[in-house]
């Protein structure tokens, strides 16, 4: 059964109830418009609902680099896909509107009872990247074969679901793949015909049967805010900080970087700087410092005419972090140089110094 992939439903039912200063004027204008453009739904829900049994679906797997593939599915599982991967996100919605389920954006909520938590896609760049692959770069996606992509690699697996009459409505549903729920046909049996019997299939899978992740438009919807996380590796508390400390960095220093990069894409790639940026104490180290350090500790960080700190790749940023951070250092004894992942600042001495 050369390239085919069994799917079985999950036997665990899923009951989830789920810098440029602007005047007031501009900040109440810019988030009315942000709240207008924010998918109401409620109403998504519901007009969904209506033609939920015309809308085609694509199936694609994508693996911990978030490369896309395309998924073939035989007939027999196609009355499946409706069930699993959209009647019951419509449902769980609806159910909701009638129990005072709220909306809340991910960044600024607790634990909360009845919320269904949103984000901005932007802010989760692995499932921008995702959903970009996926409607722009087509062409170059292609069909999963166990022989060249190995089943065990992939991550999630994504619902692509358009209505022929309305091409430009386009959604997606996004499952994390349980690799403890995969089936090897080397190390498994199947019963049929009353007998067990050698596993036929290449690899077969139960698709989880919970409402995970869905994006519409511009917004993603955790109803699963766990497995959202795990699924983009998005930490949004430290997202949070890290975005704090970036408008910091961009008030204090004059940074360069080539056309079409600046800083927020090139943290929001890293998980280490995100870290690194947790503690760190912005504007201690002034510019003209930075550069001087620099040079002292013989590191490749070059300035610009006007004086900006030039930023080409996520190397020359961890250089700057780690400046501005103070973390390289020349030994006094043996004038070797070291950069530093760990440190405790000392108290100021007592006494007098130590006689020579």
């Amino acid at each position: 059964m050369s390239g085919q992939i069994k799917l079985a439903r999950a036997s665990v039912c899923s009951t989830i109830v789920f810098m440029e200063e602007k005047t007031d004027t501009q900040t109440e204008q810019s988030t009315e418009a942000q709240a207008e453009q924010q998918t109401d739904i409620f109403l998504w829900a519901n007009q969904t609902d209506a033609r939920k049994n015309d809308l085609d679906i694509e199936l694609f797997l994508f693996n911990k680099n978030y490369t896309p593939y395309s998924m073939p599915v035989a007939g027999s599982v196609e009355q499946q896909l409706r069930p699993l991967f959209l009647f019951d996100y419509i449902n769980q919605v609806n159910l909701g509107a009638g129990t005072g389920l709220s909306v809340r954006d991910y960044e600024l909520s607790e634990a909360e009872e009845n919320v269904l938590l949103r984000t901005d896609l932007e802010k989760v760049g692995r499932a921008e990247t995702l959903i970009h692959l996926i409607e722009h770069e087509r062409s170059d996606i292609v069909e999963f074969s166990e022989a060249e992509h190995e089943f065990k690699r992939m991550k999630g697996i994504v619902a692509r679901f358009t209505d022929k009459s309305n091409p430009d409505t386009v959604f997606y549903t996004v499952k994390l793949i349980a690799q403890g729920q995969v089936l090897k046909s080397a190390l498994a049996w199947e019963f049929a015909d009353g007998k067990f019997g050698a596993f036929r299939a290449e690899v077969g899978f139960k698709v989880p049967d919970d409402n995970q992740v869905l994006i519409v438009g511009t917004d993603i919807f955790a109803f699963s805010p766990g497995k959202f996380e795990r699924m983009f590796g998005y930490e949004y508390k430290k997202q949070v900080i890290a975005d704090q400390k970036v408008a910091e960095i961009q008030q204090q220093y004059n940074l360069s970087f080539p056309e079409g990069l600046d800083l927020n894409a090139l943290v929001k790639e890293r998980k280490k700087t995100i870290n690194k940026l947790q503690k760190l104490e912005i504007g201690a180290v002034k510019q003209e410092q930075v550069l001087d350090y620099a040079d002292e500790m013989q590191l490749e960080l070059m300035s610009d005419d006007a004086g900006a700190i030039i930023i080409m790749d996520g190397t020359d940023l961890d250089t700057f972090v780690n400046l501005i951070n103070e973390d390289y250092i020349e030994s006094k004894i043996t004038g070797k140089r070291y950069e530093i992942k760990s440190k405790k600042l000392l108290g100021e001495p007592e006494g007098e110094p130590p006689r020579g």
